[in-house]
C-alpha cells in the first residue's frame, strides 16, 4: 500500500468519529444553536459527552453560564441549516429564526431542542477543569429522545473544510457488550 504525507491540520478529518450535532444553549432570556463536531463520548452509564466549544463562540458564554445544553443530532436533510449556524454567530442574530428550526421545551434542562433533528441528548455541564485550557466541557445526558420511525439515520460527518460525509447503513456484529 502506497502511502503520501499528510497535512497535520487535516489529521481531524481523519478522525472524527461522531455526527456533527448542534448544540442548543440559552442564558438569561438569550438562546443559540451552534454547529458542533468536536465532541466525544466519555461513559456509558450515566452517558457523559466531553466537548470543545471555542470561547470566541457566542455560544461558550451562554453554556458556562447556564451549565446546560442540548445535543440536537440531525440527518443530512438538515445539512444546510447546519452548515448556516456553523458559518454564523447568535450574537448577530436568531439562528433558529433564520434557518427555519422550531425550538422544543425541554424537560430536564432549560434549553431549547430542535425539532426537526433525529435525537435531542439534554445535558448538565459536570466538569469544567479543562475549559480554561482547552475550552472543553464535561456533560452528563440527563435525557434523550430519538425519532423511532428513522431506522437508519444518515448523519452527518465533518471531514474538515466544508466536507462532509454522511453515515451509511448499519453493518451489525455479535457483542459482548453489557
Amino acid at each position: 500500500m502506497s502511502k503520501r504525507a499528510f497535512p497535520l491540520r487535516d489529521v481531524y478529518g481523519l478522525l472524527e468519529p461522531g455526527p456533527v450535532v448542534l448544540l442548543s444553549t440559552s442564558h438569561r432570556g438569550r438562546d443559540n444553536v451552534m454547529t458542533l463536531s468536536w465532541h466525544v463520548m466519555m461513559e456509558f452509564e450515566p452517558p457523559k459527552v466531553g466537548c470543545v466549544v471555542s470561547n470566541r463562540n457566542h455560544s461558550f458564554s451562554l453554556l458556562r453560564g447556564s451549565k446546560q445544553c442540548a445535543i440536537n443530532i440531525p440527518t443530512a436533510e438538515l445539512t444546510d441549516a447546519v452548515v448556516g449556524c456553523g458559518n454564523t454567530s447568535g450574537r448577530d442574530g436568531d439562528k433558529f429564526d433564520a434557518f427555519g428550526l422550531t425550538r422544543v421545551a425541554g424537560t430536564a434542562v432549560d434549553v431549547p431542542l430542535v425539532r426537526e433533528c433525529y435525537a435531542n441528548l439534554e445535558c448538565r455541564v459536570i466538569d469544567t477543569r479543562f475549559v480554561k485550557a482547552y475550552n472543553f466541557f464535561v456533560l452528563e445526558v440527563l435525557r434523550a429522545r430519538v425519532d423511532r420511525t428513522v431506522a437508519d439515520p444518515r448523519t452527518l460527518h465533518h471531514r474538515g473544510w466544508g466536507a462532509f460525509m454522511q453515515a451509511g447503513p448499519t453493518v451489525r456484529t455479535p457483542s459482548r457488550m453489557r
